[in-house]
């Protein structure tokens, strides 16, 4: 019986099929979510930006991007079985082999971003997400291939040896956060230790980079507590792939500082993760929202990464805060696009433009992977 009751609780809070539009998914706590139409989703968008100018780069290659081609990459690949596809997709393919290409070619191919200072942190940058990419799709094979121990090489071969940063990377900044700020190096390091932990082969363990492993555990934990709370949940995550990352305390006090701002709909929102600048938020809440207040908005991108981290790090899924985050996530899915919402805290943005969705795509792709792990 009890086996039962868990089943029955566990598939209201997951959903078990796709959902048909519902225009009242809104207030129905056991609505599902559409795959299908987040896979469709997430295909257009990368093929979308596979296809825009400013992405092209030399030798046929395309830019990577953290709000559109990495939350791709991450969750594409899961919702396979649910929608029986035994392959990659050709939007997937063809960014493996952009990003294999680059790896390939690494001595060859120029910069994402060319100028003073700029040269170093694109390179860096690139190198951290094509390690991650790569790691993440080896890691669904169980053998980690030549290519991707190509690709951690060159991050290692970047990674800073000495000075504050010892231990991260040089990082792409252009003023827009979470991604490209002043405060995304330490992000972009979570994101390398998660790579680190997915890796298969126990490569995490090879003594051939355990002093460069160990000088990254030494950075994450030497500025830890100077980070914004969203780092931090980053580093939560990769902790569940890379055991003692983090201490049992540092875990059960973040755990606890993420819990407490959960918002009464359930979601979280990324203006309460993070460093802004409040009187820039209320002027983009105006224009963003129509005069709701963005402050106290739960958002798709937020409520999604906490999720994951609370998932992954094996809060139990009958604990009521990440209960009501996955009936948030189910219920806020725009069931006929596909998506879910997220907002940019940097500029005004109409949500409309292919632009404009590059937060969303971030939300989506999370979402997904939020989700599927339910299951």
């Amino acid at each position: 019986m009890r086996c039962i009751v868990y089943f029955l609780v566990f598939a209201l809070v997951c959903g078990t099929n796709d959902a048909a539009p519902d225009n009242n998914a809104g207030a129905n706590t056991t609505a599902s979510w559409n795959r299908t139409a987040a896979a469709k989703y997430l295909d257009s968008r990368e093929v979308w930006w596979q296809a825009w100018p400013v992405a092209q780069r030399d030798h046929g290659t395309i830019c990577l991007s953290c709000h559109t081609v990495l939350p791709y990459a991450l969750s594409r690949p899961v919702l396979r079985a649910d929608l029986s596809q035994q392959q990659p997709t050709s939007a997937e393919r063809n960014m493996l082999s952009s990003i294999e290409k680059r790896v390939t070619l690494w001595n060859q191919v120029q910069p994402f971003y060319s100028g003073p200072g700029m040269s170093a942190e694109s390179r860096a940058t690139e190198s951290v997400l094509n390690a991650v990419i790569l790691s993440s799709y080896d890691a669904r094979q169980g053998r980690l291939r030549a290519i991707t121990r190509n690709a951690f090489d060159a991050a290692w071969a970047l990674q800073l040896q000495t000075g504050e940063q010892a231990g991260a990377w040089k990082w792409q900044v252009f003023d827009l956060a979470p991604w490209e700020s002043s405060e995304s190096q330490y992000h972009g390091a979570a994101l390398f230790a998660l790579g680190l932990g997915m890796a298969p082969d126990h490569y995490l363990d090879d003594g051939k980079i355990r002093a460069k492993v160990e000088l990254l555990r030494a950075y994450l934990q030497r500025v830890y507590s100077a980070q914004p709370m969203l780092n931090r949940i980053v580093l939560l995550w990769a902790s569940a792939k890379w055991p003692g990352l983090l201490s049992s305390e540092q875990r059960d006090s973040l755990l606890s500082s993420v819990l407490s701002k959960q918002h009464e709909d359930g979601g979280w929102s990324l203006t309460d993760l993070g460093t802004w600048d409040r009187s820039d938020l209320r002027r983009f809440a105006r224009s963003l929202l129509h005069g709701s207040v963005l402050e106290t908005k739960s958002d798709g991108y937020a409520t999604a990464l906490v999720v994951i981290a609370l998932e992954e790090t094996g809060v139990e899924r009958g604990q009521i805060q990440l209960k009501r985050g996955l009936a948030w996530l189910t219920e806020n899915q725009d069931k006929n696009q596909g998506f879910w919402r997220a907002y940019s805290l940097n500029k005004k943005r109409d949500l409309t433009t292919d632009v404009g969705r590059f937060m969303t795509d971030a939300a989506t792709g999370y979402a997904v992977l939020a989700l599927e792990k339910c299951r």
